[in-house]
C-alpha cells in the first residue's frame, strides 16, 4: 500500500531504530483487518489529515485489539470516531488512558457545550459518593480529571470550541475540584472538631486562585497558583475543640497533599502555593486581617500586580472578596506613575536573563519566556491596566484576551495593535496547549526537529479548505507573531514613558566591583559580601567569574537572609572554590543553587562523596526516604553531588556515567518498593496467600543498560514476570505503572527522570509487563533486528535481578542464533545506521551524524555479534572496546582511537547537559556557552586531544570514526 500516509512519519511514536513507514503499514492492516474498503479509506484519510499519522495508526490498532467492542462502537458513529483519530494523533497520555478505559472513548457526550463549573461539580460530587464512599481520594480526583480533560481535548481538536472557551472550560474543571474538596474536607475537619466560629459568628475561608487558574485562562497541564484567606481567629465549637488557625491550616494543606499525590492516573493538579504573602516562609493559609495588612504594608509591587488576576475559586467567597476589594486600589495607580511600568519591565528583564541563561539548553523556543511570547503579552496588557485601571475601571479584568479588548475599548491600544496582539496570544497559547495535551507536561519549547515541528504544525487550528501547514510555515507564522508583538511591546511603553525619561542621564563614575568583568547588577551585594563574608569576597576577588556573574549575585542575594549558611560557606575555603566554578560552568545547576541553596551543603567533603559506591548510595537513600516527595528530594541532591564532582574534581567521565546510573539504579529500586507496598495496600493480589515483593524483573536498556547514564537521560525500562507468577499479572501491571508514576511524574522538586517502555516485545501495543516465554518466543519469532540487537545493551536493574540476568543470556543467545550465525547482522546495522544518519544526522550531528557517536555504537555492535554468542553481564563502552580488541575482532590503533572519540563524545554530550540541563544535538552556537562547554570537556578528556579547538578536534574525530566504520562495514 503506497498511501501517502505511510511515506512521511513523523518519529514522535517510534523507537529511533525503527522506520516510521513499516511500522505505520503494520499498524493500519491490524487496525483494518477485515473492514470494508470504504472504511479502510475512511481511515486513510483520517490518518493522512491527522498529525501524527502513525502515532494515530498506532493507538487505533491498539485500541481495537484491547476494546474490540468499543472500536466497533466507534466506526458506527463518526464523530466519535474522529474524535478518538484526532485525540490519538495527538495527545499520547490520553491515548493511554483511553486503552485502559475504553468507556471513555464511546461515552464521550455533549461535545457541542462547555460545562459549568457547577455541573463538572456535581459530576465530581457523585463520582465520590458512588465510587469512594463519598471519601476524597487522590486517584479518583485524577481520574476525574484525566476524563474531563479527554472531553474538552476532544472539542478543541474538533474545533467545536475556540480558544477562550477551552481555557474557560478548563478553569472550571479546576474550579469545581477544588470547591468539591474544600467542602468534603471542611465537613470532614468539623466533624471531628466542631464548626470554626469569630465572635460567634460561623467562620469561612477562601480558595483565591491567581495565575493562569485566576484569569480563567489555564492551560491543559498548568500549575494552578493558590492562596488561603479566612475569616479570622476564633475556636471551634466541638467536642475536642481547636484555633481557627489550625483548623483551616489543616484544610489547605489537604488540597496541597491529595492533589499533588501521584497515582496510577497520575495526580490531579500540582498546587503552587509560592504567590502567597512571604511566599514559601510565609503561613500556608492567612486571616483576613493578617493578608489585609500585609497587602497594605509590605508588598512587592509585582505582587499587587500578581493581583490583577486574583479572584475567588471556592470555599467561602466572603474573606475573599473583602481582601480583593481592598486590594484593588493599591493595583491601580490613581496617576499615570510610570514607576509601575520600570517595575513591570525590571521584572520581564529578570526573566530574559534567566530565559537567555537557558537558551541553549533544550535546543528550541520557549513560547511563554521567548522576546514576543506569551508573558510579553501578558505583561504589556496588566502594565496598561495598571496605569490606566484607576481612571477607567472598565479595563480591569484577570483575562489577557478580553483585558486586550477592553484597552482598545478606550483606545489605550489601536485597533491594529489589538489585533496583531491578541493574533499573537490565541496563536502562541493554542501552541502551548498543543504541547502541554501531548504528554500532560507542564511545557513551552518548541523543539527544533523537522518532523516534530511538522507534525506541530498539522496539530493547529485551520480554516477548513485551507491548505495542509508545514514546519516551515509554522515558524514563519510564529516569528512574524514574536516580532509583531516585540515591536508594539517597545512602542506602547515608550508612548507611556514621561518626557523627562528620555533625557540623557549623567554618567555615572565608574564602579569597582571585585571579582565581576561587567558592572554587577546590584552593587550592593559586593559591600555586604565584603563585611559578612571576607572569605567569598576574597576568593571571588582572586577568581573573576567571567560568565557566572549575574547568577551568583542573585545566589548572594538569597544568603543574605540566610546567614548560618553564608557563614557555614564562608568557613569552608574548599566549597567556596567549589561554588564559584559550578556558578562559572554551569547556568543549570547555578539556578538550581540560587532556588535551593542548601544544596550548597553537599559541596562539603566533595572529594569523599566523589568516591561513593553504588552500596553507599543505597545507604543513604534508605536513610533519607519516606515516600514519593522524599525521593524527589533526595535524587535531586544526589545528582547535584555527583555532577558537583564531575564540575570540580575533573572526574572521568566513564566514572561520573557509572555513578548516575548507580544513582538511577537506586531510585527505581526504591520506587519498586513503594509501588509494590502501595499496590498491596490498594489492590491486594488475587491469590490468598500470594506474597509479593521482588517477582517482577525491572530491565534496563539503552544507556542505562550500558551504565552510561546522563544528567536528564531518559530510562529504557521494560518488565518480565517469571511464568509461576503470571496469575497474578493484573497486580504486577499495576506496580509497573506505579513505579513509572514515581519516577516521571513532575512536581516542585522536579521529576526523576523520563521512563520510555517501548522497547518491549509488540511497542506500545504490547502488554506493559509480559512473561519469559513471550520475550523469548517474540524475539525468535518476530523481532525486527533493531530490537534484538537492543537488548545487547541490556541488563537487570531492580526486581530478582540474579533471575533476570540468567533470562537476559538466554534472549542473546537468541538473537547470536538468529543475527550472529546468520550473517545478516552486518547488512542489517549498516542500513540501519544509514537510516538514522539520514533522519537524524541534521539534527544532532554529534551522535547521529557522520562519524558520530552512533558510528561507535554499530560498530560495536556488530563486533559483539562475531563473538559467538559470549554473554557480558555489563559492559560500557570502553569495556566492549576492550573486550572487541581482545578477541582479535579490532586493530589496536584504532581501539586507542575508538577509546579516545567515545570519551570525546560522551564529554561534549556530557557538558552540554551540565552547561544546560538538556542534551543536546551539537555544540552551541553561543559563544559564551560554546566556550564553558569546551572548558568543561577538557577536564574529562585525555590532554593530548586538547592540542587544538575542540572545534577541529571534533571534526578531525568524525572524519576518522567514519573511516573506521566503512572498512569495517564495506
Amino acid at each position: 500500500m503506497d498511501h501517502p500516509v505511510f511515506t512521511a512519519m513523523p518519529p514522535s511514536l517510534l523507537t529511533t531504530d525503527m522506520p516510521g513507514a513499516v511500522r505505520a503499514r503494520a499498524d493500519f492492516e491490524r487496525a483494518c483487518q477485515n473492514l470494508d474498503d470504504d472504511q479502510r479509506q475512511h481511515i486513510e484519510r483520517l490518518a493522512s489529515a491527522s498529525a501524527s499519522p502513525g502515532q494515530m495508526l498506532h493507538y487505533l490498532a491498539a485500541f481495537r485489539a484491547r476494546a474490540p467492542r468499543s472500536f466497533d462502537f466507534l466506526l458506527a458513529h463518526p464523530l466519535h470516531f474522529r474524535a478518538a483519530s484526532q485525540i490519538f494523533a495527538v495527545s499520547r497520555f490520553l491515548s493511554e488512558c483511553c486503552l485502559e478505559h475504553p468507556d471513555w472513548l464511546t461515552g464521550l457526550d455533549d461535545l457541542d457545550r462547555a460545562r459549568s463549573a457547577e455541573q463538572y461539580a456535581a459530576s465530581l460530587a457523585d463520582e465520590l459518593n458512588r465510587h469512594s464512599g463519598g471519601r476524597v481520594e487522590p486517584v479518583a480526583l485524577a481520574r476525574f480529571r484525566r476524563r474531563e480533560l479527554l472531553r474538552i481535548l476532544a472539542r478543541d481538536l474538533l474545533g467545536l470550541a475556540g480558544l477562550a472557551e477551552i481555557t474557560e472550560e478548563l478553569s472550571s474543571l479546576a474550579d469545581a475540584v477544588l470547591e468539591i474538596c474544600y467542602e468534603r474536607f471542611y465537613a470532614g475537619l468539623a466533624a471531628r472538631h466542631g464548626e470554626p466560629h469569630v465572635d460567634g459568628v460561623p467562620c469561612g475561608m477562601s480558595v483565591i486562585a491567581l495565575g493562569k487558574l485566576g484569569g480563567r485562562e489555564l492551560n491543559y497541564s498548568s500549575d494552578i497558583d493558590l492562596m488561603f484567606v479566612y475569616g479570622g481567629n476564633g475556636e471551634t465549637g466541638g467536642p475536642a475543640p481547636i484555633t481557627n488557625k489550625e483548623f483551616f491550616k489543616k484544610i489547605a494543606n489537604q488540597f496541597s497533599e491529595l492533589l499533588s499525590t501521584y497515582t496510577v492516573e497520575g495526580m490531579c493538579y500540582r498546587v503552587d502555593l509560592r504567590l502567597r504573602p512571604d511566599g514559601s516562609l510565609g503561613e500556608v493559609c492567612l486571616s483576613l486581617d493578617g493578608a489585609l495588612k500585609y497587602y497594605r504594608t509590605r508588598a512587592r509591587d509585582w505582587e499587587l500586580q500578581m493581583m490583577i488576576k486574583a479572584r475567588v475559586a471556592a470555599g467561602d467567597p466572603n474573606p475573599g472578596r473583602i481582601l480583593l476589594d481592598a486590594v484593588e486600589p493599591l493595583t491601580y495607580s490613581t496617576t499615570l506613575d510610570f514607576s509601575a511600568i520600570e517595575a513591570v519591565s525590571l521584572t520581564r528583564e529578570r526573566i530574559s536573563e534567566k530565559l537567555a541563561a537557558r537558551r541553549h539548553r533544550n535546543q528550541g523556543l520557549d513560547v511563554k519566556l521567548a522576546p514576543g511570547g506569551i508573558r510579553d503579552i501578558e505583561f504589556l496588557a496588566q502594565c496598561l491596566q495598571r496605569l490606566h485601571g484607576a481612571r477607567a475601571p472598565w479595563v480591569r479584568h484577570g483575562g489577557t484576551l478580553l483585558a486586550l479588548s477592553r484597552l482598545s475599548d478606550k483606545n489605550l491600544l489601536s485597533d491594529s495593535e489589538h489585533g496583531r496582539l491578541a493574533a499573537a496570544y490565541r496563536f502562541l497559547r493554542e501552541v502551548e496547549h498543543r504541547l502541554q495535551a501531548a504528554d500532560d507536561r507542564q511545557t513551552h519549547t518548541i523543539v527544533s526537529d523537522p518532523a516534530a515541528l511538522d507534525s506541530l504544525a498539522r496539530s493547529m487550528p485551520r480554516t477548513p479548505g485551507s491548505p495542509e501547514p508545514t514546519g516551515a510555515q509554522f515558524l514563519q507564522e510564529l516569528n512574524a507573531h514574536l516580532e509583531a508583538v516585540q515591536e508594539i511591546y517597545e512602542t506602547v511603553i515608550h508612548s507611556q514613558r514621561p518626557t523627562y525619561y528620555a533625557l540623557t542621564p549623567a554618567p555615572e563614575p565608574p564602579r569597582e566591583t571585585p571579582g565581576w568583568t561587567t558592572p554587577a547588577r546590584t552593587p550592593h551585594v559586593a559591600g555586604f559580601l565584603s563585611t559578612a563574608a571576607p572569605a567569598i569576597a576574597s576568593a571571588v576577588t582572586r577568581t573573576p567569574l567571567k560568565r557566572g556573574g549575574p547568577l551568583f549575585e542573585h545566589f548572594l542575594e538569597g544568603l543574605q537572609r540566610n546567614s548560618s549558611l553564608l557563614q557555614e560557606i564562608n568557613a569552608d575555603s574548599a566549597a567556596i572554590r567549589y561554588l564559584l566554578d559550578i556558578f562559572e560552568h554551569s547556568p543549570f545547576f547555578s539556578e538550581q543553587l540560587a532556588r535551593t541553596p542548601d544544596l550548597v551543603r553537599e559541596l562539603e567533603n566533595l572529594p569523599d562523596a566523589a568516591g561513593d559506591s553504588a552500596e553507599i548510595i543505597e545507604e543513604t537513600i534508605e536513610e533519607a526516604l519516606d515516600g514519593a516527595a522524599d525521593l524527589r528530594k533526595w535524587y535531586r541532591r544526589e545528582m547535584f553531588r555527583i555532577q558537583a564532582a564531575s564540575i570540580c574534581l575533573s572526574a572521568p567521565i566513564f566514572e561520573t556515567l557509572e555513578r548516575t546510573s548507580d544513582l538511577a539504579d537506586a531510585a527505581i529500586r526504591a520506587a519498586y518498593r513503594m509501588a509494590v507496598e502501595q499496590t498491596r495496600g490498594e489492590h491486594p493480589p488475587a491469590r490468598d496467600g500470594y506474597k509479593p515483593s521482588n517477582q517482577m524483573m525491572v530491565i534496563a536498556l539503552g544507556r542505562l543498560g550500558m551504565r552510561e547514564f546522563d544528567l536528564c537521560s531518559d530510562a529504557d525500562l521494560v518488565f518480565a514476570l517469571p511464568e509461576r507468577d503470571q496469575e497474578e499479572h493484573v497486580f504486577w501491571t499495576r506496580v509497573a505503572n506505579r513505579i513509572i508514576d514515581i519516577l516521571t511524574t513532575y512536581t516542585g522538586d522536579g521529576q526523576l527522570f523520563s521512563v520510555d517502555t517501548r522497547l518491549r516485545p509488540n511497542g506500545s501495543a504490547g502488554t506493559l509487563v509480559q512473561a519469559e516465554s513471550s520475550f523469548l518466543d517474540y524475539f525468535a519469532k518476530h523481532a525486527e533486528a533493531w530490537e534484538g540487537i537492543s537488548y545487547m545493551k541490556a541488563r537487570a536493574v531492580a526486581g530478582e535481578t540474579e533471575r533476570a540476568t540468567g533470562f537476559l543470556n538466554s534472549l542473546q543467545e537468541v538473537d547470536w542464533r538468529r543475527y550472529g550465525q546468520s550473517g545478516r547482522s552486518r547488512k542489517d546495522l549498516r542500513a540501519m545506521r544509514m537510516r538514522l544518519e539520514k533522519e537524524q544526522g541534521p539534527s544532532n550531528p554529534l551522535k547521529a551524524g557522520p562519524g558520530g557517536y552512533y558510528d561507535i555504537d554499530f560498530m560495536l555492535l556488530y563486533l559483539r555479534l562475531k563473538g559467538a554468542g559470549i554473554f557480558f553481564k555489563v559492559l560500557n563502552t570502553p569495556a566492549r572496546i576492550d573486550v572487541v580488541e581482545k578477541m582479535g575482532h579490532l586493530e589496536r590503533a584504532d581501539a586507542e582511537f575508538l577509546r579516545d572519540a567515545a570519551a570525546l563524545y560522551r564529554s561534549i554530550d556530557h557538558g552540554l547537559r551540565v552547561h544546560d540541563g538538556h542534551a543536546a544535538g551539537n555544540l552551541p552556537t553561543n559563544e559564551v556557552a560554546r566556550e564553558a562547554v569546551a572548558a568543561l570537556v577538557k577536564r574529562w578528556t585525555p590532554e593530548h586531544l586538547h592540542q587544538q579547538p575542540l572545534e577541529t578536534t571534533l571534526t578531525q574525530m568524525r572524519l576518522r570514526t567514519r573511516e573506521i566504520f566503512d572498512r569495517l562495514f564495506q
